[in-house]
């Protein structure tokens, strides 16, 4: 694997594979959980409501901990982005992705982690569990060739380095169906899908603040949602130009097994 940099973050730190970085979130979310007893519900709750406002608005002695921890071990990852905000134009300044703080993609890093656990028990009972790969994960060498489907667009698999084409062999071994987001809507999308199959669930693969907000809608929808943060951010939303990004192929083995 290539070591990849993006807009604000990258999974690969100082290593060349981005598996130290899983191994070091884990880590971290047992500790939190370990030292102040948190259940995995509870801690979720805390996260998801801290990313809303001022970082640790209400400080205690538990909330300063785990925000000087986070950062500690976690900036590493996250080299991009003060830079980034700086640099931002005012039309950017009203997308909340685009703005999104150093402190809330730690917390949003342990916020995937914590929803892949709770939700990776009732993933695997499901009419239907359904994939969504971004295009940018795509082979840029050759023209995508992706076919419009039932749901989303296809992978054709007419390359065989694409990591989109070796995501949906993975996946359709494992009973889940692959697709190729294309609909901008996907609150509509999840709704239609939802009335259809009321025990759908769902597999995100996207740079961390799309995949903790499309998490966070699943949960609005009451469909059990995992995922797989993009090993960078590089799509022409955050650079201007698209360029080929990667995911941890070995991670999302082990989060459908």
């Amino acid at each position: 694997m290539v070591t990849i940099i993006g807009k604000t973050y990258s999974l690969f730190g100082e290593s060349q594979i981005s598996d130290e970085y899983f191994q070091i979130v884990k880590q971290i979310t047992d500790f939190a959980l370990e030292r102040f007893y948190f259940s995995e519900s509870e801690l979720l709750q805390i996260i998801k409501a801290d990313t809303k406002k001022k970082f640790f608005e209400n400080k205690n002695q538990r909330h300063e901990f785990i925000s000087d921890y986070l950062k500690n071990h976690l900036s590493m990852y996250t080299p991009g982005v003060k830079q980034h905000l700086k640099r931002m134009s005012l039309f950017q300044r009203f997308d909340a992705t685009l703005r999104t703080k150093q402190d809330q993609y730690h917390l949003y890093m342990i916020e995937i982690e914590l929803v892949n656990r709770i939700n990776k028990k009732a993933f695997k009972q499901a009419e239907l569990k359904m994939a969504l790969f971004p295009h940018c994960l795509s082979d840029f060498r050759p023209r995508c060739i992706s076919k419009a489907g039932e749901i989303e667009h296809i992978c054709q698999g007419c390359t065989k380095d694409c990591l989109i084409n070796l995501g949906s062999k993975l996946l359709r071994e494992n009973g889940i169906e692959p697709y190729i987001s294309a609909t901008i809507d996907q609150k509509k999308l999840f709704k239609e899908l939802k009335s259809k199959y009321p025990s759908m669930r769902v597999i995100g693969i996207a740079c961390i603040p799309e995949l903790a907000r499309g998490m966070r809608l699943c949960q609005s929808l009451d469909i059990p949602a995992i995922g797989i943060p993009l090993d960078a951010n590089r799509c022409a939303r955050w650079m201007g130009k698209a360029y080929e990004t990667s995911f941890n192929l070995d991670e999302l083995e082990k989060l459908i097994k």
